[in-house]
Protein backbone atom coordinates (compact mmCIF):
# COMPACT_ATOMS: atom_id res chain seq x y z
CA UNK A 1 0.00 0.00 0.00
CA UNK A 2 1.25 3.30 -0.68
CA UNK A 3 1.46 6.06 1.81
CA UNK A 4 -1.82 7.74 2.82
CA UNK A 5 -0.63 10.81 2.46
CA UNK A 6 0.83 10.08 -1.18
CA UNK A 7 -2.56 8.19 -2.20
CA UNK A 8 -4.68 10.90 -0.86
CA UNK A 9 -2.49 12.89 -3.11
CA UNK A 10 -2.90 10.97 -6.02
CA UNK A 11 -6.81 10.86 -5.57
CA UNK A 12 -7.30 14.65 -4.99
CA UNK A 13 -5.13 15.23 -8.07
CA UNK A 14 -7.40 12.70 -9.91
CA UNK A 15 -10.70 14.29 -9.34
CA UNK A 16 -9.14 17.74 -9.89
CA UNK A 17 -7.72 16.55 -13.39
CA UNK A 18 -11.39 14.70 -14.60
CA UNK A 19 -13.25 17.81 -13.15
CA UNK A 20 -11.13 20.66 -14.48
CA UNK A 21 -8.92 19.21 -17.77
CA UNK A 22 -10.67 19.29 -21.29
CA UNK A 23 -11.25 15.95 -22.95
CA UNK A 24 -8.90 15.43 -26.20
CA UNK A 25 -9.81 14.97 -29.58
CA UNK A 26 -11.56 11.84 -29.46
CA UNK A 27 -13.55 13.04 -26.13
CA UNK A 28 -11.58 10.72 -24.08
CA UNK A 29 -9.98 11.90 -20.81
CA UNK A 30 -7.09 14.01 -21.28
CA UNK A 31 -3.30 13.05 -20.41
CA UNK A 32 -3.29 14.05 -17.05
CA UNK A 33 -6.47 12.36 -16.14
CA UNK A 34 -5.16 9.34 -17.96
CA UNK A 35 -1.71 9.36 -16.18
CA UNK A 36 -3.01 9.27 -12.76
CA UNK A 37 -5.93 6.79 -13.48
CA UNK A 38 -2.96 4.74 -14.54
CA UNK A 39 -0.96 5.38 -11.22
CA UNK A 40 -3.91 5.03 -8.77
CA UNK A 41 -4.69 1.41 -10.85
CA UNK A 42 -1.04 0.28 -10.12
CA UNK A 43 -0.53 1.70 -6.24
CA UNK A 44 -4.16 0.18 -5.10
CA UNK A 45 -3.13 -3.32 -7.35
CA UNK A 46 -6.62 -2.70 -9.97
CA UNK A 47 -7.13 -2.30 -13.54
CA UNK A 48 -10.41 0.21 -13.63
CA UNK A 49 -10.02 3.61 -12.26
CA UNK A 50 -13.53 3.07 -10.80
CA UNK A 51 -12.39 0.68 -8.91
CA UNK A 52 -9.34 2.17 -7.94
CA UNK A 53 -11.31 5.21 -6.64
CA UNK A 54 -13.21 3.18 -4.37
CA UNK A 55 -10.21 0.71 -3.13
CA UNK A 56 -8.03 4.07 -2.32
CA UNK A 57 -10.88 5.82 -0.68
CA UNK A 58 -11.61 2.80 1.25
CA UNK A 59 -7.51 2.73 2.08
CA UNK A 60 -7.41 6.13 3.24
CA UNK A 61 -10.15 5.24 5.76
CA UNK A 62 -8.58 2.64 6.96
CA UNK A 63 -5.84 4.29 7.93
CA UNK A 64 -7.52 6.86 9.21
CA UNK A 65 -8.94 4.88 11.90
CA UNK A 66 -5.57 3.09 13.09
CA UNK A 67 -4.06 6.76 13.87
Amino acid sequence: MPHPEVLRRLLEEYEEAATNEPADTTDEPGPRTRDLAYTLCVSTGTRDVRQALCTARRLLEDASKST
